[in-house]
């Protein structure tokens, strides 16, 4: 189970990413933040935000248009 979970559905790029990053600064280091989202665009958004972060992207999964994504706070 995540250490906080962020609801971005209904939120189109880049509000998912930025509601990310501010959620973040709440999870304690090597903890993990699982994003939903319903905007298909957030796939690759979630990847790059993790490669340019120094954040692991753990899962990303997709289950009725709902996008899911745990996050793993190295930083």
């Amino acid at each position: 189970m995540a250490d906080a979970v962020l609801d971005a559905k209904g939120l189109n790029c880049p509000l998912p990413i930025l509601k990310a990053k501010k959620a973040l600064k709440d999870v304690p280091s090597g903890g993990t933040l699982e994003v939903l989202s319903t905007d298909p665009g957030s796939v690759a958004d979630f990847e790059a935000f993790c490669r340019t972060t120094g954040n692991e992207l753990l899962d990303s999964k997709s289950d009725g248009g709902v996008y899911t994504f745990l996050i793993k706070h190295t930083s």
